[in-house]
């Protein structure tokens, strides 16, 4: 599986980084990010795909049903996922 936040729908509420800490990221401009390897990776949107390991993976699934924002999206299979609210993927 392999996750991206969608910066622009993101309200920085930070359910995400509650819920999945080693994966999401919020920082200075209230922004959630995605963490791949313990590095936050830059840019954010669909370019910044971070790898989640089955050890998280219902974690993230966990942190993009509860995000207010719909802004979380999964990968599966190369195939993405949309947010929750936006036909079945998923958001935080």
């Amino acid at each position: 599986m392999r996750v991206w936040v969608d910066q622009d729908l993101c309200t920085g509420d930070g359910l995400c980084e509650e819920i999945a800490p080693a994966v999401f990221r919020l920082l200075d401009d209230g922004l959630c990010y995605v963490v791949d390897a313990g590095e936050v990776l830059p840019g954010g949107g669909s370019e910044a795909l971070a790898s989640v390991t089955s050890t998280h993976e219902d974690a993230v699934r966990e942190a993009a049903e509860e995000c207010p924002g719909e802004c979380i999206f999964l990968a599966d299979d190369g195939a993405a996922e949309g947010g929750v609210g936006a036909g079945g993927g998923a958001a935080a």
